[in-house]
């Protein structure tokens, strides 16, 4: 009813990106933990102000060493729960007891999401289902929503989401270019710099 409007870009690439950034205020970076899906996006995301909700992920750590807690959404397992949980794995369980999750569950199952092209979703339903998921999806669901609820309440207050955007900028730079190759060199290359005019 003109509150949201959830657009799909389908061609995205780094021209779309580069629109997409700046008009950002969520940066949502949801992979699971230690599975390094977390590329550079979310820095791209950080540089332009964009608050992440995310999970220990790839640079989503780095990223919430830079900005603390109070200026990052974050959710899920951590590396060190996942092996404990996996060996007792029950996606199934965890949907039965969560009222929200049957409710979506539900849903998708009815083909609420899929009208016009029955069967498309399946995959994505028995892959929730799935007790060998490696992304392990429903152990985190009820994280991510209470972590969106608690988006929400601070989206309303723009002076206190306002100051998280500025700080998330501000404490980008950590991801600069320049800052990278002097780790990578100082760590593993061990070249000698060129200074500019010399010969």
């Amino acid at each position: 009813r003109g509150r949201l409007q959830l657009l799909f870009y389908p061609d995205y690439n780094v021209s779309a990106m580069e629109l997409i950034c700046p008009a950002a205020d969520l940066s949502e970076q949801i992979s699971t933990a230690g599975k390094e899906a977390s590329g550079t996006g979310n820095m791209k995301f950080m540089m332009n102000g964009a608050v992440t909700i995310g999970t220990l992920d790839g640079a989503n750590v780095e990223i919430l060493e830079a900005v603390g807690e109070e200026n990052f959404f974050l959710f899920g397992l951590t590396v060190d729960e996942i092996p404990a949980i996996r060996e007792h794995y029950d996606p199934q369980a965890i949907i039965d007891n969560d009222r929200d999750f049957r409710r979506v569950m539900r849903l998708l199952d009815n083909g609420h999401f899929n009208h016009f092209e029955p069967g498309i979703l399946d995959d994505v339903i028995a892959a929730v289902r799935n007790p060998d998921d490696p992304w392990m999806t429903a152990a985190d669901f009820r994280g991510f929503i209470n972590a969106q609820e608690a988006v929400g309440v601070a989206y309303k207050d723009q002076k206190y989401w306002t100051r998280m955007s500025i700080l998330n900028s501000a404490k980008s730079g950590r991801f600069s270019t320049d800052r990278t190759m002097q780790d990578y060199n100082r760590d593993i290359w061990h070249l000698n710099p060129i200074v500019p005019g010399d010969k």
